[in-house]
């Protein structure tokens, strides 16, 4: 396995402005809802803090990100992925997830303000299952041979599919007592959810699909760079708009 792979000018071009794409992204998401903190009650604002929060970081490894992959060009539009120490770094998307993907979860309960004894409950378990997906997932991430890359994503899928049934039928459960619109709104937030995180295991199996290493490496940073955008901005706006719908049932007027 070659320890570079070797761009077309298009190519590089593309994946750079991704990049810098996904970092503007985080960056005006967390300024957002940052300052639209005052247009909720304050028993919500709690969920805009972990939305920002999420983009914060996210927008902090797609610096790195974007550093990694620049310092990563050698000769022309080759990037080095590995055995240098300027290689290309993907363990940075993983320090990101471990991070956002409990603060997505622990967020979405959040913005529904359910009985502490439900919250704490639905948050400890998805805590803890979000964080054993990602860790999982990464051997097989950074493993160049194919059957080990296909064990830890089976197994990684085990919490995934543990996350799936909170989220549709524990969750789904705690839906009926919210407020006229918000449960059809957090369907669709739950839908979101699961349909970005569908991309990364697309993205992560790439390789496995004969696919050559150089178109590997350019639709898995597309894939992973679109969900991002998709699982952490528009998922956070989203918790925003049912903060706001919940603050007007609760008699709060707009400014």
């Amino acid at each position: 396995m070659s320890n570079a792979v070797a761009l077309t000018e298009g190519q590089f071009n593309w994946i750079y402005n991704t990049l810098s794409f996904g970092l503007i992204s985080m960056i005006a998401c967390t300024v957002y809802t940052l300052v639209s903190q005052p247009r909720v009650l304050p028993k919500y604002r709690k969920a805009l803090v972990l939305s920002s929060m999420v983009t914060f970081i996210a927008g902090y490894h797609y610096w790195r990100i974007f550093n990694s992959f620049h310092e990563a060009a050698g000769d022309g539009y080759s990037i080095t992925v590995r055995g240098a120490n300027n290689a290309f770094n993907e363990g940075y998307r993983y320090v990101d997830w471990i991070l956002t993907v409990p603060l997505l979860l622990v967020e979405a309960i959040a913005v529904l303000a359910l009985a502490k004894e439900v919250a704490s409950s639905l948050t400890t378990r998805l805590v803890i299952a979000s964080a054993l997906m990602i860790g999982l997932g990464y051997p097989g991430e950074i493993s160049m041979d194919n059957n080990t890359k296909i064990l830890w994503g089976v197994l990684s899928t085990i919490p995934f599919l543990y996350i799936l049934y909170v989220l549709f039928r524990e969750l789904g459960a705690s839906l009926e007592r919210q407020p006229a619109g918000v449960a059809a709104t957090v369907g669709r937030l739950r839908l979101l959810l699961i349909g970005t995180w569908g991309v990364y295991p697309i993205s992560y199996m790439f390789p496995l699909f004969d696919i050559g290493a150089t178109d590997a490496f350019v639709w898995r940073q597309t894939g992973y760079t679109i969900a991002d955008i998709l699982a952490k901005c528009v998922f956070g706006l989203t918790i925003y708009k049912i903060a706001r719908m919940k603050s007007a049932a609760e008699g709060m007027k707009d400014e």
